[in-house]
């Protein structure tokens, strides 16, 4: 490769307030980019970006408000990041070399880039056996989700009753089976019946119901937690949530993930939750996370999660998008009903 290379990388161009951002909101733009070790500046490498990771969370960032979130939106013209994984082209940082593969939670959503060293979450090493796409999903920002929700606020004890919303997606089928793990019976929502198939018959669930197919939340809830809810990991707040408020038991845990069925609408039209009141007799405890609160325990999610992956004991199911341009499709994809696990955009071999 020559040192010098033309890289294509996304920018916002317009916020998106409602609905889902478009091709007007979102456009790719191509500069040059010097890559050797003299081009660039101290303490900095630059990187060959193999894989994005493409999340929900990224939509609360282009709206052009905080609205809720307190999430620091994106400047018009900034390039848009995202965690990924990339191959080191030139190094001026004795830790990294030509050739080493990193992660990095906040990578320039481009082809190629220069980042600081200090970006760097950590190598990944070839020797572990784990694949690529992985670190995106059970080890990425869906992984660490579902870790954070299940594990260290869910708290669940054996034989408890957890129900996880969105149970198909990246960071459902991952808390599914870290529940599963400590002994629990798990229920998750879907949106289809196959989708209530893959949960039960690739990722453990006891049990799964298509929300689609369900004109009355509260009933469906009574048929399937007969003995009530301990621990609800909620993506998708709105109805389900107000449902679930109905159906917790004393000292239930509410771990509040996203709300994905509200991220395209104004507040205004979002909906409310009425039945605030249970929480107050039943003692619940909800609480909703920010994943850079805890982001000085990724260490210990990474090791613990690096051991259920080599056990067998956790997977996850990757849509691998091939092209930087697939973007754009790639996050509409996260909000409609065809969506199943990880979705992940390959911008570069590894």
């Amino acid at each position: 490769m020559g040192s010098v290379v033309e890289s294509r990388e996304w920018y916002l161009a317009s916020y998106s307030p409602e609905g889902v951002p478009n091709s007007d909101n979102l456009k790719l733009r191509s500069l040059s980019l010097s890559l050797d070790s003299h081009s660039i500046p101290e303490g900095h490498v630059s990187l060959e970006i193999v894989l994005i990771s493409v999340d929900p969370y990224l939509r609360t960032r282009l709206t052009g408000t905080l609205d809720g979130l307190y999430i620091a939106q994106y400047e018009v013209n900034e390039v848009i990041t995202a965690f990924a994984v990339g191959k080191v082209i030139g190094s001026r940082e004795s830790k990294y070399s030509e050739g080493d593969v990193v992660l990095v939670p906040s990578a320039p959503l481009a082809e190629y880039c220069i980042i600081p060293s200090s970006t760097i979450a950590r190598k990944i090493h070839a020797a572990t056996g784990i694949s690529l796409p992985h670190y995106l999903s059970a080890l990425g920002v869906p992984g660490f989700a579902a870790w954070v929700g299940i594990v260290v606020l869910g708290d669940p004890k054996p034989g408890s009753n957890v129900f996880i919303s969105a149970a198909s997606g990246a960071v459902g089928t991952i808390a599914g089976q870290l529940a599963k793990i400590r002994g629990c019976r798990v229920i998750g929502s879907t949106g289809s019946d196959q989708k209530v198939k893959l949960i039960k018959e690739e990722f453990g669930y006891d049990d799964g119901f298509n929300y689609n197919k369900e004109s009355d939340f509260d009933a469906a809830l009574s048929k399937y937690f007969p003995d009530g809810i301990d621990v609800y990991l909620d993506n998708v707040g709105g109805k389900m949530l107000e449902s679930v408020l109905n159906h917790v038991n004393k000292h239930a845990r509410i771990s509040l993930c996203g709300m994905i069925s509200q991220y395209n609408k104004v507040w205004t039209e979002r909906e409310g939750v009425r039945n605030l009141l249970n929480m107050v007799g039943k003692e619940v405890r909800m609480e909703g996370f920010m994943l850079e609160s805890y982001w000085h325990r990724f260490g210990d999610f990474a090791k613990e999660m690096e051991g259920y992956i080599k056990e067998g004991k956790v997977t996850s199911k990757n849509k691998i998008n091939v092209g930087i341009e697939s973007f754009l499709d790639s996050l509409a994809s996260l909000f409609s009903s065809s969506n199943i696990g990880k979705v992940v955009v390959q911008v570069n071999e590894a």
